[in-house]
Protein backbone atom coordinates (compact mmCIF):
# COMPACT_ATOMS: atom_id res chain seq x y z
CA UNK A 1 0.00 0.00 0.00
CA UNK A 2 1.12 3.64 -1.00
CA UNK A 3 0.22 6.61 0.55
CA UNK A 4 0.73 9.90 -1.57
CA UNK A 5 0.22 13.27 0.41
CA UNK A 6 1.23 17.19 0.00
CA UNK A 7 4.12 18.68 1.56
CA UNK A 8 2.20 19.24 4.89
CA UNK A 9 2.71 15.58 5.57
CA UNK A 10 5.83 15.52 4.99
CA UNK A 11 6.41 14.66 8.66
CA UNK A 12 8.88 12.40 10.93
CA UNK A 13 6.04 10.84 12.76
CA UNK A 14 3.78 10.26 9.22
CA UNK A 15 7.43 7.75 8.21
CA UNK A 16 7.54 6.36 11.11
CA UNK A 17 3.46 5.12 11.44
CA UNK A 18 3.05 4.11 8.14
CA UNK A 19 6.37 1.80 8.36
CA UNK A 20 4.89 0.51 11.57
CA UNK A 21 1.64 -0.37 9.18
CA UNK A 22 4.04 -1.99 6.55
CA UNK A 23 3.05 0.91 3.89
CA UNK A 24 5.06 3.22 1.97
CA UNK A 25 5.17 6.49 1.44
CA UNK A 26 5.40 9.43 -1.20
CA UNK A 27 5.70 12.87 -0.08
CA UNK A 28 7.28 16.62 -1.69
CA UNK A 29 9.67 18.10 0.07
CA UNK A 30 9.79 21.72 0.30
CA UNK A 31 11.07 24.18 2.54
CA UNK A 32 9.35 23.10 5.67
CA UNK A 33 11.53 20.45 6.35
CA UNK A 34 14.66 22.77 5.80
CA UNK A 35 17.65 20.01 6.68
CA UNK A 36 15.64 17.25 4.39
CA UNK A 37 15.78 19.90 1.49
CA UNK A 38 18.70 20.75 1.54
CA UNK A 39 19.71 17.44 1.57
CA UNK A 40 17.83 16.36 -1.00
CA UNK A 41 18.16 19.77 -3.29
CA UNK A 42 21.73 19.23 -3.10
CA UNK A 43 22.48 15.61 -4.33
CA UNK A 44 24.40 15.11 -7.24
CA UNK A 45 21.40 14.98 -9.78
CA UNK A 46 23.61 16.41 -12.71
CA UNK A 47 25.13 13.02 -12.52
CA UNK A 48 21.74 10.92 -12.41
CA UNK A 49 20.08 9.69 -15.43
CA UNK A 50 16.72 10.58 -16.57
CA UNK A 51 14.89 7.77 -15.70
CA UNK A 52 11.82 8.50 -17.13
CA UNK A 53 10.29 11.73 -19.76
CA UNK A 54 6.61 11.69 -20.72
CA UNK A 55 4.86 15.17 -22.92
CA UNK A 56 1.46 15.91 -22.89
CA UNK A 57 -0.12 18.17 -25.16
CA UNK A 58 -3.97 19.47 -24.94
CA UNK A 59 -5.67 22.69 -24.16
CA UNK A 60 -3.22 24.93 -25.55
CA UNK A 61 -0.58 23.76 -22.93
CA UNK A 62 2.79 21.09 -23.50
CA UNK A 63 4.11 19.76 -20.66
CA UNK A 64 7.50 17.79 -20.33
CA UNK A 65 8.38 15.77 -17.13
CA UNK A 66 11.52 14.30 -16.42
CA UNK A 67 11.76 12.08 -13.31
CA UNK A 68 15.28 11.29 -11.70
CA UNK A 69 15.32 8.72 -8.53
CA UNK A 70 18.15 8.15 -6.67
CA UNK A 71 18.63 5.48 -3.63
CA UNK A 72 19.48 7.46 -0.55
CA UNK A 73 22.54 5.26 0.84
CA UNK A 74 24.85 8.42 2.00
CA UNK A 75 26.03 7.75 6.58
CA UNK A 76 23.17 8.98 8.28
CA UNK A 77 20.85 9.54 5.33
CA UNK A 78 18.09 11.84 5.24
CA UNK A 79 18.28 12.45 8.87
CA UNK A 80 16.76 11.47 12.10
CA UNK A 81 13.34 10.63 11.88
CA UNK A 82 13.61 9.78 7.78
CA UNK A 83 15.11 7.21 8.17
CA UNK A 84 12.99 5.09 6.32
CA UNK A 85 12.89 7.15 3.20
CA UNK A 86 15.34 5.27 1.32
CA UNK A 87 14.97 7.10 -2.38
CA UNK A 88 14.88 10.86 -3.52
CA UNK A 89 13.20 12.09 -6.54
CA UNK A 90 13.52 15.03 -8.41
CA UNK A 91 10.54 15.93 -11.18
CA UNK A 92 11.32 19.00 -13.65
CA UNK A 93 8.07 19.64 -15.62
CA UNK A 94 8.15 22.32 -18.54
CA UNK A 95 5.58 23.90 -19.85
CA UNK A 96 4.65 25.74 -22.82
CA UNK A 97 1.48 28.02 -22.88
CA UNK A 98 0.73 30.37 -25.55
CA UNK A 99 4.21 30.78 -26.42
CA UNK A 100 5.47 31.16 -22.99
CA UNK A 101 7.73 28.82 -21.14
CA UNK A 102 8.37 28.01 -17.39
CA UNK A 103 10.03 25.02 -15.55
CA UNK A 104 9.39 24.53 -12.43
CA UNK A 105 11.50 21.41 -10.22
CA UNK A 106 9.56 19.51 -7.55
CA UNK A 107 11.87 17.23 -4.52
CA UNK A 108 10.21 14.31 -3.46
CA UNK A 109 10.71 11.73 -0.71
CA UNK A 110 9.70 7.86 -0.69
CA UNK A 111 9.91 4.73 1.35
CA UNK A 112 9.81 2.50 -1.89
CA UNK A 113 13.13 0.97 -3.05
CA UNK A 114 14.03 0.87 -6.44
CA UNK A 115 12.46 -2.76 -6.81
CA UNK A 116 9.28 -1.65 -5.99
CA UNK A 117 8.76 1.53 -8.08
CA UNK A 118 10.83 2.93 -11.49
CA UNK A 119 11.20 6.28 -12.23
CA UNK A 120 8.05 5.79 -14.52
CA UNK A 121 5.73 4.56 -11.57
CA UNK A 122 6.91 7.04 -9.55
CA UNK A 123 5.97 9.98 -12.38
CA UNK A 124 2.72 8.28 -12.01
CA UNK A 125 2.24 8.27 -8.18
CA UNK A 126 3.15 12.08 -7.99
CA UNK A 127 0.64 13.20 -10.33
CA UNK A 128 -2.51 11.31 -8.58
CA UNK A 129 -1.24 13.62 -5.82
CA UNK A 130 -1.00 16.70 -8.37
CA UNK A 131 -4.42 15.67 -9.61
CA UNK A 132 -5.72 16.31 -6.52
CA UNK A 133 -4.77 19.17 -5.75
CA UNK A 134 -5.66 20.57 -9.00
CA UNK A 135 -9.16 18.91 -8.91
CA UNK A 136 -10.44 19.80 -5.71
CA UNK A 137 -8.18 22.15 -4.20
CA UNK A 138 -8.12 24.54 -6.69
CA UNK A 139 -11.54 24.40 -7.13
CA UNK A 140 -11.62 24.95 -3.74
CA UNK A 141 -9.50 27.87 -3.11
CA UNK A 142 -10.36 29.46 -6.46
CA UNK A 143 -13.79 29.12 -8.07
CA UNK A 144 -15.57 28.86 -4.31
CA UNK A 145 -13.01 31.02 -2.53
CA UNK A 146 -12.55 28.84 0.72
CA UNK A 147 -9.94 30.71 1.98
CA UNK A 148 -12.41 33.84 1.92
CA UNK A 149 -15.01 32.10 4.03
CA UNK A 150 -15.73 33.99 7.23
CA UNK A 151 -17.60 31.29 9.60
CA UNK A 152 -15.78 30.93 11.87
CA UNK A 153 -17.81 29.90 14.87
CA UNK A 154 -20.64 26.98 16.01
CA UNK A 155 -21.39 24.90 13.40
CA UNK A 156 -20.76 27.48 10.30
CA UNK A 157 -17.25 26.16 9.05
CA UNK A 158 -18.72 22.61 9.03
CA UNK A 159 -21.67 23.83 6.98
CA UNK A 160 -19.79 25.56 4.60
CA UNK A 161 -17.21 22.68 4.14
CA UNK A 162 -20.41 20.70 3.45
CA UNK A 163 -22.02 22.29 0.92
CA UNK A 164 -19.15 23.42 -0.77
CA UNK A 165 -18.11 19.44 -1.30
CA UNK A 166 -21.62 19.06 -2.28
CA UNK A 167 -21.52 21.49 -5.17
CA UNK A 168 -18.21 20.15 -6.39
CA UNK A 169 -19.91 16.42 -6.22
CA UNK A 170 -23.28 17.43 -7.74
CA UNK A 171 -20.98 19.05 -11.01
CA UNK A 172 -18.54 16.08 -10.95
CA UNK A 173 -21.54 13.28 -10.58
CA UNK A 174 -23.26 15.28 -13.88
CA UNK A 175 -20.40 14.99 -15.86
CA UNK A 176 -18.80 18.54 -15.45
CA UNK A 177 -15.20 19.21 -15.87
CA UNK A 178 -15.62 23.33 -15.39
CA UNK A 179 -17.39 23.77 -12.07
CA UNK A 180 -16.92 27.19 -12.24
CA UNK A 181 -19.07 26.93 -15.66
CA UNK A 182 -21.21 24.59 -13.78
CA UNK A 183 -22.21 27.10 -11.37
CA UNK A 184 -22.84 29.33 -13.06
CA UNK A 185 -25.39 27.79 -15.51
CA UNK A 186 -27.12 26.52 -12.01
CA UNK A 187 -27.68 29.92 -10.45
CA UNK A 188 -31.53 29.35 -11.49
CA UNK A 189 -32.97 26.49 -9.16
CA UNK A 190 -33.50 23.48 -11.29
CA UNK A 191 -35.22 19.98 -10.55
CA UNK A 192 -32.20 17.83 -10.51
CA UNK A 193 -30.38 20.35 -7.72
CA UNK A 194 -33.96 20.30 -5.92
CA UNK A 195 -33.39 16.49 -6.01
CA UNK A 196 -29.74 16.27 -5.19
CA UNK A 197 -30.10 18.20 -2.01
CA UNK A 198 -33.36 17.14 -0.65
CA UNK A 199 -32.54 13.12 -1.40
CA UNK A 200 -30.63 10.74 1.16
Amino acid sequence: MLFVADAQQTQRANLTDIAELGAHLLVPVKRNQPSVYAKVKNLPWAKIPVGNTTRDVGHGRKETRTVKAVTVDTPGGLGTGFETAVRAVRITRTRTITGKTTRETAYLITTLPAEEADPGDLNVYARLEWHIENRLHYVKDVTLREDEQRARTGNGPAVYSVLREAAIGFHRLAGHTNTAHAIRASVQPTPALITALTST
